[in-house]
C-alpha cells in the first residue's frame, strides 16, 4: 500500500497493490500495521455502506466531539468525487478542501481525520461506497455544512440530487465546527 499525504496535513490518499490475472483481482483494503506506521493509531469500530445514483451529492457531514469520526472511504463499484473540508477553526487550512476520484476500478481510498467535513458526488450511473469510522454514529453530535463552499464540483449532464436535510445545511460561517 502506498500512503500519499494530501495538501492538507492528516488527509491521505491510499493506493493499494492490486494483483490481477484472468481470474479477477486481489488487494488488501486495510492493514493495521501499515496504517499505524503511516497515519497513526486508529481503531475503527463501525463499517458503513451506501448505494447512490449518478448526480447524488451526499454531505458535507461530520460529528462534533466527543463523537468526532475519522473515515477511511473506498468505492466498491462505480465512481465518486470525494471531498474533505477542513473545519478546524484554528487550523491554517480552515475552510480549504482536498478531493480525490475514488472508483471500484482504481481501488484508491481516502483517509479523512477528525476535524473535517466529508461528502461525495456520484459520477457513474451508480456507486457503492464503503467506509470505516473510528467512532459510533451519534445523532446529537451529527452536523453538516452546505455543499456549495467554494468546492470545484465536477460538472454533470444532470442536476445534483441532495436530501432535504443536506440542501438545508448551514454555510461554514454559521455551522457548529471544531474549536479544538
Amino acid at each position: 500500500m502506498k500512503f500519499i499525504e494530501q495538501s492538507i496535513k492528516g488527509v491521505f490518499l491510499i493506493e493499494p497493490k492490486v494483483f490481477q490475472d484472468s481470474r479477477g483481482y486481489f488487494c488488501e483494503t486495510f492493514r493495521q500495521d501499515l496504517f499505524r506506521k503511516h497515519i497513526g493509531e486508529i481503531e475503527f469500530v463501525q463499517d458503513n455502506e451506501s448505494q447512490s445514483s449518478k448526480g447524488v451529492l451526499r454531505g458535507l457531514h461530520y460529528q462534533l466531539p466527543p463523537y468526532a469520526q475519522s473515515k477511511l472511504v473506498r468505492v466498491v463499484q462505480g465512481e465518486i468525487f470525494d471531498v474533505a473540508v477542513d473545519i478546524r477553526k484554528n487550523s491554517p487550512t480552515f475552510g480549504k478542501y482536498v478531493s480525490a476520484i475514488l472508483s471500484g476500478e482504481n481501488k484508491k481510498q481516502f483517509f479523512i481525520p477528525h476535524g473535517f467535513a466529508h461528502g461525495f458526488l456520484v459520477l457513474s450511473e451508480s456507486a457503492i461506497v464503503h467506509y470505516k469510522v473510528d467512532n459510533f454514529y451519534s445523532k446529537e453530535h451529527e452536523r453538516g455544512i452546505y455543499y456549495d463552499t467554494g468546492i470545484d464540483w465536477p460538472k454533470l449532464d444532470i442536476p445534483f440530487t441532495l436530501s432535504d436535510k443536506d440542501n438545508n445545511l448551514p454555510v461554514l460561517e454559521k455551522a457548529d465546527i471544531f474549536t479544538e
